[in-house]
């Protein structure tokens, strides 16, 4: 099972908290396009053998493409690559741009799967982290995209300051409200060279708590688990047969090719990455050269990402794969680094799976970051 990623690098706004590549200047949409079409062509080589069986339009905010942008660049993919039959097409869309016009539009393409940025149903946390929508956009949006789209997922941002647990649990209950199949949620990080980080440094609002997101979440996995979701992956709750497939090749350890600025790529040995600039990108493609570096992975590189991603997901990490894909002194470093984590309840083995705790989950970062290997030589 492969991907491919395709970023769409423009936004009608910078949202406080988001350190990804955008620009907020459209001049060069249709420029983009055409670049992002040419490297799709370019690197068809790269899935010679393999089937293509989700294809993802992140960003920036790919709504901000038109319709007609969306099917051509469906359509290049098509024509280059071996595309499964019934393959999973997501588009990331922010509220503001999906009327009801546009959903119906969307809904005749052959994307089939939408993933809304709600972040919040309360107008003072919309504003706080400069989102272009408001409370009633977001809610309107959910009403008209459930009506035209089965596979939805939205997110949702918690331990903002000032969010208190009742509206938190609000907020949860205005997403259960519309039958949603998937929700993603992320708790606010202060990421540098963000307006949210110069507003928490001149004290015009308060840095959220550690402790306030930590209780947040455990809200959030009870609430979620009850409604028959599935927390399949540390940010992410699905209900059956409504998992991200794009997210979980990715978890997985599944090959994928990212296009457009900044877009990532992996193909089981290597990892490479876009440049982060608009014109650098243009200037390259149409040079003919692919903008991008290339990092082969060492045995280390390669034990730390599965930890990392194994971790984070309900499939953990498999003590046989270590052992038989790193080998038994991989396993014997990760059962000694694993021991004091087992011994706190933060981790468990069960049918020679590591897997954290209820009490682990939230921790799960910090816990992968203690059990990578580093190589000292």
């Amino acid at each position: 099972m492969s991907g491919i990623y395709i970023h769409i690098p423009f936004c009608k706004q910078a949202c406080h908290y988001c350190d990804f590549h955008f620009s907020t200047s459209m001049k060069k949409k249709e420029e983009m396009v055409l670049a992002i079409a040419k490297e799709i062509h370019m690197r068809k080589s790269e899935f010679e053998k393999e089937q293509v069986e989700t294809i993802y339009f992140g960003g920036g905010t790919p709504s901000v493409l038109t319709s007609e942008e969306i099917n051509f660049l469906i359509a290049e993919v098509y024509s280059n690559y071996k595309v499964a039959e019934n393959p999973e097409i997501t588009l990331e869309a922010n509220p503001d741009d999906l009327s009801e016009e546009r959903i119906i539009e969307l809904s005749k393409s052959k994307i089939n799967r939408l993933s809304i940025g709600i972040q919040s149903f309360f107008e003072d946390d919309l504003q706080l982290m400069n989102r272009a929508h408001n409370s009633a956009e977001a809610k309107k949006c959910l009403e008209v995209a459930t009506q035209y789209f089965d596979n939805i997922s939205l997110d949702l941002i918690y331990g903002i300051p000032g969010m208190s647990n009742e509206k938190w649990k609000q907020n949860i209950e205005n997403a259960l409200s519309f039958g949603i199949p998937h929700i993603s949620s992320y708790a606010l990080t202060v990421e540098p060279k963000t307006a949210l980080n110069k507003l928490i440094q001149t004290g015009k609002i308060a840095a959220p708590k550690d402790e306030v997101a930590q209780e947040h979440f455990a809200i959030l996995v009870e609430m979620l688990e009850a409604n028959a979701f599935v927390h399949y992956e540390l940010s992410n709750f699905g209900k059956e047969n409504f998992f991200s497939k794009n997210n979980s090749a990715y978890w997985l350890g599944k090959k994928y090719i990212g296009i457009g600025p900044s877009a990532h790529s992996y193909d089981g040995v290597s990892r490479s990455w876009n440049i982060a600039n608009n014109s650098l990108y243009l200037k390259s493609i149409q040079e003919d050269r692919l903008p991008n570096e290339i990092e082969i992975l060492s045995t280390a590189d390669r034990y730390n990402e599965y930890i990392m991603t194994g971790l984070r997901t309900i499939w953990g990490v498999s003590l046989d794969r270590i052992e038989n894909e790193f080998g038994s002194e991989y396993l014997r470093y990760l059962n000694k680094q694993a021991q004091k984590f087992l011994d706190d309840d933060l981790v468990f083995i069960e049918n020679n799976i590591l897997k954290p705790t209820p009490k682990g989950k939230f921790l799960t970062d910090g816990i992968a970051s203690d059990l990578f290997y580093l190589n000292l030589e």
